[in-house]
């Protein structure tokens, strides 16, 4: 295991390079910890290249589908036994399986780290895919699914991600459909994890009233043997181009009150250089914290929309970037209307020297409040690891997002957000 020393900063900044200690373990994965000893607590995050993108198109869901799965025990704890050990000591062991990576980690009193690291490594090294297990998790799941399938707003964020992605890995959801999920055996569920949960590129990330060294030793004695059998396939990501046309699906429930609908296209992934102009410019467009001019004009002055706000979807590869929004069946085209006038004009025009202002102050506002938390502090030291951008960024991030211009947000709104070319998907008691 390699330690990496910390190199002299500005100590009066909370969390930076002087505060971060990072190691690597013998078998490669990366280690980051911040302490933090104003709470008794722990909080342990990691990743594995193990995500939905890797699912066969007729077993969408299987991602999914094996990280629940490696939660419902090992080949040394049943899953009650898991449970029982966890929330005896009041902590929480979890896997998530995402697009490109499943998630796994937990909180516990400091105390009892040693024993949240055993059950995780437990579990993450030797799941035993109990039979009825699986069963039982497949009927949740698709217990789950139906209830969806009676949730317009879910369905419209659906149809929307097919329309926008066809035929690609992006376009699937993924917790699977009511089809896929029933396809899925248990052999593919072990299939599934012995190709894909290896330590290669891993990265765990530790917060709390724990000493570095600590974890690190801890991770090593646990974790540090875990070899990769066999060559890791890592998923090969098809390009994504945005549409060259307008793209609309609508869905007709007549037992509904309210149509959802989701517009939008093609957006950029998190190290694109022009991603902080495009996270600038949708929370003035209309970022749900803060609402912005699709909150304050489609629905608060025209009175079209029960909701209505934008959402930038920048990850490892181009996500969406969308509006939402709630309306009365006879309001679509209206509120439609509204959202492309709204985007044009930020098209068209340069923002205003105060909306600027006002979406800066917020986003730089709320990184000192995530950092209040252990899981907040993980949870960002995570996806600092995760698109290399540096320990010193949380010293960095104000400056970054004070150096947007309007200029730079006008360009980027034209760049991305073509009215003309889009995907849009209407779900509930609507006919064209």
């Amino acid at each position: 295991m390699s330690v990496a020393s910390s190199l002299p900063f500005d100590r009066s900044a909370p969390i930076g390079p002087h505060t971060i200690r990072r190691a690597t373990l013998t078998n490669g994965i990366r280690v980051v910890v911040q302490e933090n000893h104003t709470s008794p607590s722990v909080v342990l995050r990691g990743y594995l290249w193990a995500g939905s993108v890797s699912d066969p198109p007729e077993k969408a869901g299987l991602a999914d589908f094996t990280a629940a799965a490696v939660r419902r025990g090992s080949t040394n704890r049943t899953f009650q036994e898991i449970n029982e050990q966890v929330e005896s000591v009041g902590a929480n062991v979890s896997l998530d399986a995402g697009r490109r990576l499943t998630y796994f980690g937990g909180k516990s009193l400091a105390e009892d780290l040693p024993l949240l690291v055993d059950i995780l490594t437990d579990l993450l090294l030797h799941p035993a895919f109990p039979p009825h297990e699986v069963e039982k998790l497949r009927g949740q799941t698709l217990t789950h699914l139906k209830e969806l399938e009676d949730d317009t707003r879910h369905l419209a964020e659906r149809d929307f991600r097919q329309l926008l992605y066809p035929d690609h890995p992006y376009g699937r959801p993924v917790e699977g459909t009511l089809e896929s999920v029933p396809l899925i055996q248990r052999d593919d569920l072990v299939t599934f994890y012995q190709t894909h949960y290896t330590p290669r590129d891993a990265v765990i990330v530790a917060g709390g009233d724990v000493t570095a060294e600590a974890v690190f030793e801890l991770l090593e004695k646990h974790l540090g043997g875990w070899r990769a059998d066999g060559a890791h396939a890592a998923a090969e990501i098809p390009p994504v181009s945005p549409p060259q046309e307008a793209r609309r699906y609508v869905r007709t429930l007549t037992n509904k009150t309210q149509v959802d609908i989701v517009f939008g296209t093609v957006g950029l992934p998190r190290t694109a250089p022009d991603f902080y102009a495009a996270r600038v410019a949708d929370t003035i467009l209309g970022h749900m914290g803060l609402m912005g001019r699709l909150g304050d004009t489609v629905r608060d002055q025209l009175g079209l929309a029960y909701y209505a706000y934008s959402t930038l979807e920048a990850g490892l590869g181009p996500g969406p970037w969308s509006v939402s929004a709630g309306v009365a069946p006879e309001h679509v085209e209206r509120a439609l209307e509204a959202i492309r006038t709204e985007i044009v004009r930020m098209r068209d025009e340069l923002v205003s020297k105060q909306e600027l202002e006002d979406a800066q102050d917020y986003l730089t506002g709320t990184l000192p409040l995530r950092l209040e938390t252990n899981e907040g502090i993980t949870a960002t030291l995570l996806d600092m690891e995760l698109y290399g951008l540096g320990d010193d960024y949380i010293i960095r991030y104000p400056s970054i997002i004070r150096a947007v211009t309007r200029e730079e947000i006008q360009a980027v709104v034209r760049k991305y957000l073509d009215v003309e070319r889009f995907a849009l998907a209407i779900a509930g008691p609507y006919r064209e």
